[in-house]
């Protein structure tokens, strides 16, 4: 295993440069049965502690007693310090009044994450692009690969580089490597074209949110070779899907999908390229939409205010 510490290329783990991150900013989700009176409660608390609603979006999927999701984002001034008693409130009026989940968190925080890469390279330095561009709210914690391919080019975005040679370590041990580098350092995990199966004993271990990159709308043309396989059955669309990983392979809530056109005149390269082009773009939406606490899980669906 070959480590780059923080202060040895870069004196600490890259934050957004120009991505203004909403000071004095919380965004609160709720997550529940939908009952008569929780958009008036959550709005009573609120406006009690004196805070503005910048913006509020809801879901119920039945009205007669379904499930019922909204996301606010406020705005207060020494949110911070007023925080604790916003929480304490919330827990009062929601949680004991309403049976209602929430979760709270100040906006001007951003999220920790950690990337995990293998040899392929495009969705990994998009990622790295956007954050360096302000496009992307996060702290990127480091870079985790099984190969040395990305060293250079991870570390001129002066972020920590790690690699983690699954293969010589075996999986159990590069595991256990894992854990040790990212507990208590990361609030999520992306896989940009990281090519290893996560373990079920992993996954539960680490206990943060994983978002994978799959190449191509699930369940179609998993395994090898997918665009060569699309090229054979003569798509004319090809598309991506992000969604969180679970133990189950490829089968975790999805969280953004999308598609483009290709045509019997193009070969496996350019099917390819088009297909790297999407990749690109939907994970880096579905990593902004969760850093921006954008998603709710729900089973194995999601709810997404984009």
């Amino acid at each position: 295993m070959t480590t780059e510490s923080a202060t040895s290329r870069a004196e600490s783990p890259a934050s957004p440069q120009n991505h203004a991150l909403p000071e004095n900013h919380a965004s609160l989700i709720v997550q529940g049965e939908d009952r008569t009176g929780i958009v008036a409660a959550v709005s009573t608390v609120l406006s009690g502690h004196g805070a503005n609603i910048v913006s509020l979006d809801q879901y119920s999927d039945d009205p007669q007693g379904g499930a019922f999701y909204q996301r606010t984002v406020f705005s207060l001034a020494d949110l911070k310090a007023v925080l604790p008693t916003i929480e304490r409130d919330l827990e009062a009026e929601l949680a004991e009044g309403f049976a209602l989940d929430f979760t709270l968190r100040d906006m001007s925080i951003p999220k920790r994450v950690a990337i995990f890469a293998s040899k392929e390279d495009h969705c990994l330095l998009d990622l790295l692009w956007r954050h360096r561009r302000g496009q992307l709210p996060v702290t990127v914690s480091m870079v985790v690969s099984n190969h040395t391919d990305t060293a250079d080019e991870v570390r001129s975005f002066g972020i920590p580089f790690v690699h983690v040679p699954t293969g010589e370590m075996g999986k159990p041990a590069a595991e256990a490597e894992h854990l040790r580098l990212l507990r208590g350092n990361v609030d999520f995990v992306v896989l940009a074209r990281y090519m290893r199966i996560l373990s079920g004993e992993f996954i539960a271990s680490l206990g943060v949110p994983i978002i994978n990159i799959h190449h191509s709308f699930l369940p179609a043309f998993i395994g090898a070779a997918p665009y060569a396989k699309a090229k054979e059955r003569g798509v004319k669309l090809v598309g991506a899907t992000a969604h969180y990983v679970t133990e189950d392979l490829d089968e975790g809530p999805i969280i953004e999908q999308d598609v483009v056109r290709v045509t019997h005149a193009d070969a496996v390269a350019d099917i390819r390229r088009r297909g790297a082009d999407v990749e690109r773009t939907v994970l880096s939406r579905a990593v902004r939409w969760h850093s921006e606490d954008r998603v709710v899980r729900t089973d194995n669906s999601t709810i997404v205010f984009a």
